[in-house]
């Protein structure tokens, strides 16, 4: 009987909840901010980059937006902070630290709305082409100041050799084992988006490979809209090309019309299934300015209604790519976390990383149950333990645990308990 009521609590509990949605948009703003001996101040204006990103911004608004080929200067970085993301009355956006351990005329830019997000760190890894980005966020949820309780994600920024000949397609399978082997030393399942510019032609490509059919299972990444495939000029796929928005030469951006799918953003198996918090809102997955009637042809040329005019003629003039875009869901639960009673309180950090370090307060001395759960609502561990009627702490072990989402629960035996989620790293 008691565990038909504690099913029936879990679910009532995970029935009641939030929810937000965190709009993420990857793009390579093609030589912003820097010049070459083909992209100059004049055929790739500074001026007109930013007429035009500030379009595209507004339109879109992301919560997290992530780009490629920027100048490898801080003051590059600040630029798009201060005039293109805060601006007319807009101050939430932050950035992540610029990088270039890899000695490169480019770099990747993290940009987030810190209203709903807080960087807690960054990792840069160096490779013979460009710097590998990673950053880790928690959501700030709205009940953060009570439930101490929050979702992690990690968002991870590359940008692959380009070209089409064997070396470059052995550079791009080297820079991408090198970020499998990173994550593999890490070998933790979690919510993970990686982005970026990754110049494939086909997923058959071994940089892909190692990607989507990495050996560890635990950090394999997924396309959301399962469109894989040889997608060079095929047009069973153009409604997802990104390069190239021209056909006519500027001398600085590619021409050809858009005839490839460079630009990705990937997902880990938690956010496909939604296992933590995080999950990809089917069918928000978009190429914006793509409405898959533009093989080898310019993205502003004859009828685009896949976005509106104005926002057609930035992207032309904005960049030789195309954004990619797509929506997390945040099922935030609450039930569980809220249910105290006020003589029975529990607190201990979350997630947990080895062991509980319990801390739990009883108005009057007596004896606790404490019980780790699963998902199933299966009893995994308990333990009897005093309290003298006042804080008291207890480490509870973690080690035969898998990583993963469960219950600990705190009952006096008789009348008061106290049931809590927690994520076990």
């Amino acid at each position: 009987m008691k565990k038909i009521i504690l099913l029936i609590f879990i679910a009532l509990s995970f029935n009641s909840y939030s929810q937000d949605v965190i709009k993420v948009m990857h793009y390579n703003l093609m030589y912003y901010n820097q010049t070459s001996s083909y992209c100059t101040s004049s055929n790739n204006a500074l001026a007109t980059k930013d007429a035009a990103l500030k379009k595209i911004i507004e339109y879109v608004r992301p919560d997290i937006f992530t780009a490629n080929e920027v100048a490898p200067l801080t003051t590059a970085h600040q630029h798009i902070l201060d005039n293109i993301l805060n601006i007319n009355g807009i101050t939430y956006y932050k950035k992540g630290t610029m990088s270039n351990l890899s000695g490169s005329d480019l770099s990747n830019c993290m940009f987030y709305n810190s209203n709903k997000l807080t960087l807690l760190s960054q990792k840069n890894i160096s490779t013979t082409v460009r710097d590998i980005n990673i950053y880790n966020f928690y959501y700030k949820a709205y009940n953060l100041g009570t439930t101490h309780d929050t979702a992690y994600l990690t968002c991870i920024i590359m940008h692959l050799k380009a070209g089409n000949t064997a070396s470059d397609a052995s550079e791009r399978a080297v820079q991408t084992n090198k970020l499998m082997t990173y994550l593999n030393s890490l070998n933790k399942k979690a919510n993970y988006l990686l982005m970026g510019d990754f110049n494939v032609y086909a997923s058959a490509e071994e940089c892909f490979q190692n990607l989507i059919n990495y050996s560890n299972t635990n950090i394999r990444f997924y396309d959301p809209i399962n469109k894989l495939g040889s997608w060079n000029s095929n047009y069973s796929y153009a409604k997802y090309h990104t390069q190239s928005t021209h056909t006519t030469s500027t001398g600085c951006f590619a021409t050809g019309g858009l005839d490839d799918r460079f630009d990705f953003i990937l997902e880990s198996e938690y956010i496909k299934n939604g296992t933590d918090h995080f999950q990809y809102v089917n069918a928000s997955y978009k190429t914006v300015g793509q409405d898959g009637s533009h093989l080898n042809k310019a993205v502003n040329y004859g009828t685009n209604n896949s976005a509106p005019d104005s926002i057609i003629s930035a992207l032309y003039d904005m960049s030789d790519h195309l954004p990619v875009v797509m929506n997390l869901s945040i099922n935030q639960t609450a039930g569980v976390d809220e249910y105290e009673s006020g003589a029975l309180l529990v607190n201990f950090p979350n997630p947990v990383a080895g062991k509980i370090a319990l801390s739990i307060y009883s108005n009057t001395p007596k004896q606790l149950d404490i019980s780790i759960i699963d998902m199933l609502g299966r009893t995994l561990y308990s333990c009897h333990k005093e309290n003298n009627g006042t804080w008291c702490n207890y480490d509870i072990p973690t080690e035969f645990l898998k990583h993963g989402l469960y219950f600990i629960r705190v009952s006096d035996g008789k009348y008061k308990a106290v049931t809590k989620k927690f994520i076990l790293e």
